[in-house]
């Protein structure tokens, strides 16, 4: 089988969703007793969570660079970076190995264009929401994404780094972002919800939300698997 190289850790609350849904992925797909053939470095997220705080961008992208030479020393076939707002570092993990890597904005916008979504309202940390690495990302495929007003992202933001990702679900929380969602569907016509969290995935989903919802967690996790099986099609 081909080996999943994940780039985890931040936090380890989504990066355990990674985990599962990639096992369970592979059960369905394969039957049995067949799990996923995964190789993790789970980082340390105190640290890199005070380099996105500081601006210190650059010492973040050195520190996933060698997580994923670390990941290609021990024979992944592929890279996935277990978290949205990283992927402002992502040319330093591309630059640092020679293999494929699963960008995460990429997959989200083929999948968002597929459902006809134009104005997709993005949930993610204010680094996600307010800079252009990931909007601009998506623009590229003709997504464009709307934002919360700013009031709003405060809360979706202080939610994100002081409940979910320390592992909280809290209702009142759920309510909060669904009244934000509910609020962008009237007043500026959007047309889907992008997670663009990997944790936001773990207080709201498909099914409570007017419009469609696009979990970056899941897609990721079945880019990867639809990715690692074409290699082991192609070397069979």
């Amino acid at each position: 089988m081909a080996t999943i190289g994940l780039i985890g850790g931040m936090s380890w609350e989504s990066t355990a969703v990674y985990y599962r849904l990639l096992n369970e992925g592979v059960r369905a797909r394969s039957g049995g007793l067949h799990s996923a053939d995964v190789l993790l470095h789970s980082v340390d997220f105190a640290p890199i969570a005070e380099m996105q705080a500081g601006g210190d961008w650059a010492a973040a992208g050195a520190a996933l660079a060698a997580s994923a030479r670390r990941l290609q020393a021990g024979g992944a076939s592929c890279l996935v970076l277990c978290t949205n707002t990283m992927h402002k570092v992502a040319d330093r993990i591309t630059e640092a190995t020679n293999l494929p890597f699963l960008h995460l904005a990429d997959v989200t916008a083929r999948a968002v264009k597929a459902a006809g979504s134009k104005r997709p309202l993005l949930l993610a940390t204010r680094f996600t929401m307010e800079q252009g690495f990931y909007r601009d990302r998506l623009k590229a495929f003709g997504v464009e994404a709307l934002v919360p007003q700013a009031p709003e992202r405060d809360e979706v933001h202080r939610i994100i780094y002081e409940e979910l990702c320390r592992g909280r679900i809290e209702p009142a929380s759920k309510a909060r972002y669904l009244a934000i969602v509910e609020r962008a569907v009237r007043e500026e016509a959007a047309d889907g919800v992008i997670l663009g969290c990997t944790e936001i995935g773990l207080l709201i989903g498909q099914g409570v939300c007017a419009v469609p919802v696009f979990d970056t967690t899941a897609l990721h996790v079945a880019a990867a698997l639809d990715f690692t099986a074409e290699l082991e099609r192609a070397a069979a």
